[in-house]
Order: C-alpha cells, then structure tokens, then sequence
C-alpha cells in the first residue's frame, strides 16, 4: 500500500545539511535524559525527554512497539574462501531466512556459506522488490533463531561505525523489547525506562503495544529521483485485539493516541479503516506515507531525527508539516542535537495542512 505521493516530489526535497559530528555514536548515560524537541507548527520548545509527561494529558494512549532485536549480523566464507558478511532481513522459519550478502562477487543460487565458522547456509536465490536479498535457506540440523542468538551480533545501524559492545546489548533494546524479529531497533523507544512508564501511569496516560518487526530493508536508500516511483520493503506487524479496543476507547473518551515511533505509526495507519477504526491481527506492511497522506488514527508521534532523503523524513514531513520539519531540523543542527538511533527525540503535533510542491 503506497500513499500516492505528488508526482512532483523529488528526492532533493528531503535533503538537510548534517555535520557529521551530530550523529551519535553512543546513548546518553540515561534513557532519559536525551533532548526533546516540541514541533507544533512553527512552534519549537527545547525540553528534555523526562519532559514527555507534561506534554501528554489523562486519557491519552502511548502505544509502542515491543518487537526485539536479534543477533542478526554474522561473518562468514564462500565454499572458494571469499568473505562475506550477511545480515538478515527476517527469519522466516527454522530453517529459513532472507538477508543481504556483501561479498566481492555476489553468490548465485545453489552457493554454500559458512557463516561464524559455526553452520552452513545454501543460496536458494533472490528476493524484494530490486533483488537485494537473498533467501537462505539451513543445511544440516539447526534452527536459525538458536543459531542467530548463539553466533550472531547486534546489528547497530551503518552509521554507528563502533562493532556493538557490552552496553549496546542493553541499549540498543527498548525495556519492554519481548517479541524477538527485528533486525533494528524501534529507536523512538530507546528513550523510556521503568521510572518514566510508573510516572505515565501515575498520570493517567495509558500504554498499549503492537509489535513490527523492523527488517533490514529500512537502511536501504531510495534510488529514484521522483518519489512517487519509490515502492517500500514489507515488514511484519501484529496488533493485539487488546490494543484496538484501547484506540478505540481512547478515541471515544476525547483522548489522543500518540504513536511511539515511526514503526508502531506505520502499523496502526496500516491497519486502519477509512473511519480511523484498527482491525487488530497480524498482517505486512509496505505502506509509504508521504506529504499529502491523511491520516486516520495517530494525533501525535514521538520520534528520532531521521537521515536526509529517507522514507521515514518523508513520513515525519507529511505528519508535522513539510516546512515544519525543515525548521525543526535546522533548528536541531543548529542547537546540537544528537542525531539518529542514539540520538535525541522529538515530539510532532499532527498537522492539518494537505502539501503539495
């Protein structure tokens, strides 16, 4: 499902200058104590994310994204001695996955991997939409989930240029991170520990989650110049019965249900009726929101800053507004803000404004 995006769009229209020095490396020592940017229009407010709180009223929904990050990065040899590096998209079952594979020369179909010098993995062939995965598929006895857990490593995101450490074992999982898949964390949730979750309920805001698993697929870059011609990678998400009828309930109070994350966005808008009712189930996703998409059931979104001439900074432009981010954004490069998975938060007031270039 793509939402139709102008046919004048263009990628340089979701350009930002960023200093490379403003894209984190590391977390804040605490979860919460990242900035918070408030982007309401043309209005910007400096905060800190212990913050959060004060921006949100009794009866509002937080609904967040409990999906986990797998070991999902391994080493590994061609049968010719070749290296190459793998990382998955998703497991499919015990006994199959899809990944991409760097190598000099990339594998045909019928090829053998050994990956972790610990188990071996035969080429099936090619999937998605350019051909940039590979299926995969266990030779031998096994099952990928023990093995990924057992062999693999985090897959920080390209741009963290650090391999992951001890700290990155906790801090690149969200604390209520439970349904293993996702080869990339929902970063928006990185910003929440326990004491904030018991000062959210104290308040009479209420928690409700869904679980997307983030597949590899969302580092990939957009190749074409008109964004219309941009089609999306699929990603699994799951919405408990429990968590529509807390939308629902939310919705009929006066309440305001605010997305935690691009990713729990996507699934909701995904599983959403023209009246803004969620049919709960599992299902995938290719949706690609864009400036002129309406949307029918988030009223808020907590998120990261996003990387220049991405989907998801198209995405945050259709919520916020277009020259809303492109102010927030400068706004951020000029105050310091820290940038990307590690970096800091902001939260964006849906605007009513259609767009259009």
């Amino acid at each position: 499902m793509n939402s139709r995006p102008a046919p004048s769009l263009t990628l340089d229209d979701f350009d930002f200058p960023l200093p490379p020095e403003l894209i984190a490396q590391h977390p804040a020592p605490q979860r919460t104590a990242s900035r918070l940017l408030h982007v309401a229009g043309t209005a910007l407010a400096d905060r800190c994310f212990a913050d959060l709180p004060a921006f949100l009223a009794a009866g509002d929904l937080l609904v967040f994204n409990d999906t986990r990050v797998i070991k999902a990065r391994f080493q590994g040899r061609k049968a010719s001695g070749g290296a190459v590096q793998v990382l998955l998209e998703r497991i499919v079952d015990g006994r199959h996955a899809i990944a991409q594979v760097r190598a000099s020369k990339s594998p045909k179909a019928g090829a053998v991997l050994l990956l972790a010098e610990a188990f071996e993995v035969a080429v099936t062939g090619r999937t998605g939409a350019h051909d940039e995965f590979f299926a995969l598929e266990l030779k031998g006895a096994g099952d990928f989930w023990q093995l990924a857990e057992r062999h693999g490593k985090l897959p920080l995101p390209p741009y963290i240029t650090h391999a992951a450490e001890a700290v990155d074992e906790t801090r690149y999982q969200t604390v209520y991170a439970r349904e293993p898949g996702a080869v990339a964390a929902p970063t928006a949730g990185l910003h929440f520990d326990q004491a904030l979750f018991e000062r959210l309920d104290a308040a009479g805001i209420s928690t409700a989650f869904l679980t997307l698993h983030v597949g590899a697929g969302t580092f990939q870059p957009v190749r074409v110049t008109t964004i219309a011609e941009h089609r999306m990678h699929r990603e699994r998400f799951d919405i408990p019965a429990a968590t529509a009828q807390a939308i629902a309930a939310t919705r009929a109070a006066g309440g305001r249900v605010v997305a935690v994350g691009t990713t729990s966005l996507r699934a909701l808008e995904s599983a959403a009726r023209e009246d803004g009712a969620v049919r709960p189930g599992a299902a995938e996703t290719e949706i690609f929101i864009t400036p002129g998409y309406r949307f029918k059931v988030v009223d808020r979104l907590v998120t990261n800053f996003h990387l220049p001439k991405s989907t998801l900074l198209m995405l945050v432009a259709a919520f916020a507004g277009h020259d809303a981010i492109r102010a927030a954004y400068a706004h951020a490069v000029a105050q310091g803000y820290r940038f990307f998975s590690y970096g800091d938060a902001m939260l964006l007031e849906r605007s009513g404004d259609s767009y259009a270039i």
